[in-house]
């Protein structure tokens, strides 16, 4: 049963009885002035109520549907867990309170019991939502426990990697499914670059908070802030390594240096160049290719081109040809630490 056709049940239920309900109480107040029988009215009242109900679901509640829907995959299982637990908490509370509420007078007696009920379980499930990892830890629940509440699909960003961008891209391509992890001396870091007085660095620095902004805004995505700080260590690298080993989940960085010691260290690493290297398009010797060439090479008389992709041609006798797309051949592929590299020459100079 789809839920489209649940909430059309629902409120094809919810307005049946309203119907039936009016149609109730005009009966009664017309008394022996209604013309036919009450049963008679009850059925219409019913009945319009339900179609009413079952063909207008899909406005009156869609929207709200789709609105919840997307709220709840942005809130975190663990706050949904806890904020369910301060309806209960809330709910117990209304109940003890429920017997001296109820001895007030007049309609006192019947209105404040609920009230106090739906005040309690709005007041509980917001403070246990807000101070979720406070009363976790006062229950003794470690932070690294944190893993569970992210279904163990974490994925830790760290400063360059934010900066560089690309993984709002890839994350909207569907590619990375789970939770994207900002740790707060990763993000104190960014905004620091962000207030720096060089030019540069503080354009990178509001570059990279314009990311986390868009990821944030992104109802795919789950960005999550992890207040988690190993204050013991001083260096924000071997900070991530350190949260990498204890959530048990891999850094996302463009950072060579960090890639270098994560994997010295056992720790997974993401890195988004390498990523970026592994879906370039591949090609093979005696391919044909086409290339604008818009600079010299090293050796004398190269000339080199670029594919969409940033991959480097370098095309030999193509000096003569500079600022013009010629058509050439593949001899060679080369991958270097820098990227991959493509040799080329004309077509008439093979032999």
């Amino acid at each position: 049963m789809s839920v489209h056709l649940l909430l059309r049940l629902f409120l094809m239920i919810i307005l049946g009885l309203a119907g039936w309900a009016l149609s109730l109480s005009v009966a009664e107040g017309l008394g022996q002035r209604i013309p036919w029988p009450k049963e008679y009215y009850l059925f219409i009242g019913v009945l319009g109520g339900a179609i009413i109900g079952f063909a207008g679901a899909p406005y009156a509640l869609g929207g709200l549907y789709r609105a919840l829907c997307r709220w709840l995959r942005k809130v975190p299982a663990q706050t949904l867990v806890m904020g369910v637990g301060g309806v209960v908490i809330g709910l117990v509370m209304a109940a003890l309170l429920a017997i001296p509420l109820s001895m007030l007078p007049g309609r006192w007696g019947e209105i404040t019991p609920i009230v106090a009920a739906i005040l309690l379980a709005a007041f509980g499930a917001l403070v246990t939502s807000l101070r979720d990892r406070d009363i976790l830890a006062a229950l003794g629940l470690t932070v690294v426990r944190e893993a569970i509440r992210y279904r163990r699909n974490l994925f830790l960003l760290d400063t360059s990697a934010i900066i560089d961008g690309r993984i709002a891209d890839i994350c909207q391509t569907g590619f990375i499914t789970g939770t994207l992890v900002v740790p707060r001396f990763v993000l104190n870091e960014l905004q620091h670059v962000a207030d720096s007085t060089d030019e540069l660095r503080r354009n990178r620095g509001r570059r990279g908070l314009d990311v986390l902004n868009r990821l944030q805004k992104d109802n795919h995505i789950r960005l999550e802030i992890l207040e988690r700080d190993p204050h013991e260590i001083r260096e924000v690298d071997a900070k991530l390594i350190h949260l990498a080993q204890e959530l048990d989940c891999p850094i996302v960085t463009n950072d060579y240096n960090l890639n270098r010691v994560a994997e010295l260290q056992g720790v997974q690493v993401l890195n988004i160049n390498e990523l970026a290297n592994a879906v370039k398009a591949v090609v093979l010797p005696g391919e044909s290719l086409r290339v604008r060439i818009i600079q010299e090479g090293r050796e004398l008389g190269q000339g080199v081109g670029y594919l969409d992709d940033g991959t480097m041609v370098v095309v030999e006798d193509g000096r003569r040809y500079l600022n013009m797309t010629v058509n050439v051949v593949v001899t060679r592929v080369l991958q270097t630490a820098a990227g991959r590299m493509i040799f080329c020459h004309f077509p008439e100079a093979r032999h």
